[in-house]
């Protein structure tokens, strides 16, 4: 049996990943992170997800990001729109190592589960203000955490060199389009109420503005 964990945050890149890996895979199972951010809505909305799509979701807690405290996704006194407090060539948004982490807990747990394929959403479109999402840091840390554990466990990133709109066009031929506009959450002003074309957001971040603008494109 082909067995496989999905890196899950309930936002769209996820979602489309997770219906890539259901027609990919005998099981899928899913790991979602909640690591302080203050657009909780995607913990509840990946549940919703995991629900619809009848695969388990597991939420691990990682307290120590809100003592770290070092970016805006995390912080509400700092502004989304601006750069990053330290790393000024990066978006706010940026939260240091925290995809290093996810892997590094996905990776942990699909030893215990026995599974030897992780799925993420990273894409190299987003390595202008994410540099943890560039396939060389990928490559890199699947090596090390194999090395480490004598594993041999395969990262998958379908999506890496994706614009958004080609990633809406892959959640409809993958079967989730309408999970994505529905149900998916990638707004960073954690505003599941108002809703446009291309799904639930405030409409004036960071996140939705290329989101929308992928969306437009799609069309």
């Amino acid at each position: 049996m082909k067995k496989a964990l999905v890196v899950f945050s309930g936002g769209q890149d996820s979602t489309t990943c997770l219906g890539w890996a259901k027609n990919r895979f005998d099981f899928v199972e899913t790991i979602t992170f909640d690591y302080g951010q203050k657009h909780k809505i995607e913990i509840v909305q990946a549940k919703k997800i995991a629900d619809i799509l009848g695969v388990p979701n597991t939420l691990l807690n990682i307290s120590a990001f809100t003592q770290l405290n070092d970016s805006a996704l995390i912080d509400s006194t700092q502004d989304i729109s601006i750069h990053h407090r330290v790393k000024t060539n990066l978006p706010s948004s940026f939260v240091p190592n925290r995809n290093a982490i996810f892997f590094t807990l996905a990776h942990a747990f699909a030893q215990k589960q026995e599974i030897d394929n992780i799925i993420i959403g990273v894409n190299q479109t987003d390595y202008r203000g994410y540099p943890d999402c560039r396939e060389e840091f990928i490559i890199n840390i699947e090596r090390t955490l194999n090395l480490g554990s004598e594993s041999n466990i395969k990262f998958h990133y379908p999506l890496i060199n994706l614009t958004k709109s080609e990633i809406f066009r892959l959640s409809k031929d993958e079967g989730v389009l309408e999970i994505v506009l529905e149900k998916s959450h990638t707004c960073y002003n954690d505003d599941h109420i108002t809703k446009f074309d291309w799904g639930y957001g405030c409409g004036e971040c960071p996140s939705c503005l290329i989101r929308k603008d992928g969306w437009e494109k799609y069309l």
